[in-house]
């Protein structure tokens, strides 16, 4: 059994939506993960805001206007009167269930709610269209089985006996249909993995059940060697192993969403990233092996923010490092890169929400200094640190930009720079031209 997941944009239209269909019947029984049609958690999530804010008029509005535009999918989607109908029906009692939030107090719990509505809705639209076509499938609750714990990360042990169980009961069936992203916390409520989460449930469910593949379907080729959205004529990586894999993702390939690599890798389970409007492309497949070159990929992650701490009293002081991890553990903040010198220490964070009251702890420590707007160059590649001469490349390429820290060393696939975000592109430009078209 493989697993297949498909975004938003995949799901985005009617049309995609019905492209989808020959790529999940074949011969191999599969679990298809789908996140909410492109645009709805946006839409939901300003929605959910609205009735927080008290805006109820703006929230009811938006509400109806989002009800409409799934009408229209419904319209678009479906062929028979009796399946729209069923499909209007099925609109309603999700729009419905929003508009009851407006009249009440509400709560962030609330949102998360609401904001489930979008894989609710996918999942149950996708399967109708299958019902509609005589195509046989079954729609498995993802909160029936997906948990996370209190430190809000998924509980794979729950997970794993859940979805088997579930599992169990439809063993007739070869296309299992299920939600992405949405999932219950510890105490039952409805929660969610962040952003990007449905690529972690189709990773977690993958390694749950040994599949045989894990395939991620998006609207690109695969992992690119640098970002086409800001560098032109990049080329698509054919083969990528799990470590390098998680460094681009976690360095602002959008492809791949961080976490979802570590389920597959402990399992040792392939994973390949495909295109739905090119299913033809063999795609990225993730493995573990590794094949190393001097420079494989670039990626670039933004919102970064730098923290400088320096201290006299640091030089030979125990515990100073431990102190100042204390704080960021504190406020569960975690950081991206760590530089230190005798008597100073710089720390990158993505996370801003404490930022502030991290600087007022710090400052018991040392002056802090803390710089905004910054990214992070990732160049995955061959750095082993028994090697010589494997990165003169990158600082010829980026000679004419400013280079605030320097991370090498804590991977054999990775050396990263922090730079001025407004230095972003010409620097992916420069790195394009230097290490991929000499």
């Amino acid at each position: 059994m493989k697993i297949m997941k498909f975004g938003g944009t995949s799901v985005g239209t009617p049309d995609r939506m019905k492209s989808i269909v020959p790529l999940i019947t074949g011969e191999e029984s599969v679990v298809v993960v789908l996140s909410a049609l492109s645009g709805t958690t946006n839409s939901l999530i300003g929605i959910s805001e609205l009735i927080y804010a008290g805006k109820t008029e703006e929230a009811v509005s938006k509400n109806e206007a989002l009800r409409s535009l799934y009408r229209q999918v419904v319209s678009d989607l479906y062929s028979t009167e009796a399946f729209k109908k069923e499909g209007n029906e099925l609109i309603d009692s999700h729009f419905d269930y929003i508009g009851e939030f407006i009249a009440k107090a509400f709560t962030k719990l609330h949102e998360k709610a609401i904001v489930a509505r979008g894989e609710l809705l996918s999942t149950a639209l996708f399967h109708n269209l299958l019902r509609e076509k005589g195509i046989g499938s079954v729609l498995l609750p993802a909160l029936n089985f997906m948990r996370i714990d209190k430190d809000g990360e998924p509980d794979a042990f729950y997970i794993a006996e859940n979805f088997k169980r579930e599992l169990a009961a439809c063993s007739d069936e070869n296309i299992i249909i299920t939600q992405g992203f949405i999932c219950r916390n510890a105490y039952g409520e409805i929660d969610n993995l962040k952003r990007g989460g449905s690529d972690f449930t189709a990773s977690l469910i993958g390694a749950a059940i040994n599949a045989s593949e894990i395939q991620i379907w998006t609207d690109i080729n695969g992992f690119h060697n640098n970002d086409p959205r800001f560098v032109q004529n990049t080329k698509v990586i054919r083969e990528i192993s799990f470590d390098e894999a998680a460094e681009l993702a976690y360095f602002g390939a959008k492809i791949l969403h961080p976490s979802s690599v570590n389920p597959a890798r402990e399992k040792n389970i392939p994973v390949r990233l495909k295109n739905t409007l090119n299913p033809q492309d063999e795609g990225t497949l993730i493995t573990s092996n590794t094949f190393f070159e001097d420079y494989k990929a670039v990626a670039a992650k933004d919102g970064i923010s730098v923290i400088r701490i320096k201290s006299d009293r640091m030089l030979m002081a125990y515990g100073f490092i431990r102190k100042v991890f204390e704080i960021f553990e504190a406020y569960k903040t975690p950081v991206d890169m760590v530089t230190t010198s005798e008597v100073s220490v710089s720390i990158t964070v993505d996370n801003p929400q404490y930022l502030k009251q991290i600087e007022i702890d710090l400052r018991e420590l040392g002056s802090v200094e803390v710089e905004h707007d910054q990214s992070i160059i990732c160049v995955v590649g061959d750095f082993r640190t028994e090697r010589t001469g494997s990165a003169p490349e990158i600082f010829e390429a980026l000679d004419t930009i400013q280079l605030k820290m320097i991370s090498y060393g804590a991977s054999d696939h990775s050396l990263s720079i922090l730079i001025d975000s407004k230095d972003k592109v010409q620097a992916l430009n420069l790195l394009n031209q230097y290490l991929f078209n000499r």
